[in-house]
């Protein structure tokens, strides 16, 4: 099947993007990486009337560390590229490792981290990741920008906190403290499937190794 009829946006600028979302409210959708809305259009399961397209928005692919050690990823960063990124692999090394679960190279290359959060997905890796990490999401709209808990995100299933005129625009991790590690292990049928059961971890044990 195709997608319904829509009307199709590429904003350069944040601002832009904001506008947008204000005029079209749910009517509009945003296009990041598109794996996960480019096939329910297809099937007409969303037919949204307008689609903005944030891959030519200034700004959302950054990966920077400030200088409280916090780790600060633009939402429209690919997943390929935080699979390979030597910050991201010292900083958040469960992220890395968590990349090559996550479906198979081509999908990775377009997926992004903003789109993944956004979608909550129960299947999907990332949100699981961003909560075991403590991760801090920035939400802006045309009204201002807030900050929310990974865990405080989710509500349920493809369910967020997120507004019609919000976008997901930077996710902070803070830094991991000494004596800390993780794991991340899943079990699916095959490589690239969603996962029958999954799990991931971040431990940290106090001065007498508990």
């Amino acid at each position: 099947m195709k997608p319904a009829p829509f009307a199709y946006k590429a904003p350069e600028t944040l601002s832009e993007t904001l506008v947008l979302l204000r005029e079209h409210g749910d009517e509009g959708k945003l296009l990041a990486g598109g794996q996960s809305l480019i096939p329910v259009m297809n099937f007409r399961l969303a037919q949204p009337a307008v689609l903005i397209d944030l891959n030519n928005v200034a700004g959302l692919a950054d990966i920077w560390r400030d200088e409280t050690g916090h780790l600060h990823i633009g939402s429209m960063v690919r997943q390929r590229r935080l699979e390979r990124d030597a910050l991201v692999a010292e900083c958040a090394p469960l992220i890395t490792a968590t990349m090559p679960y996550i479906a198979h190279p081509q999908i990775r290359n377009r997926g992004t981290i903003g789109g993944s959060l956004a979608h909550a997905d129960p299947a999907a890796e990332l949100p699981v990741i961003a909560v075991t990490l403590g991760a801090q999401l920035k939400l802006q709209s045309s009204s201002g920008e807030r900050w929310v808990a990974a865990e405080d995100f989710y509500i349920g299933l493809f369910t967020t906190d997120l507004q019609p005129e919000e976008i997901v625009t930077e996710i902070v991790l803070p830094p991991q403290p000494p004596r800390s590690g993780w794991s991340i292990q899943e079990i699916s049928r095959r490589h690239g499937d969603y996962a029958i059961v999954g799990v991931a971890t971040h431990v940290q044990l106090d001065d007498a190794g508990r």
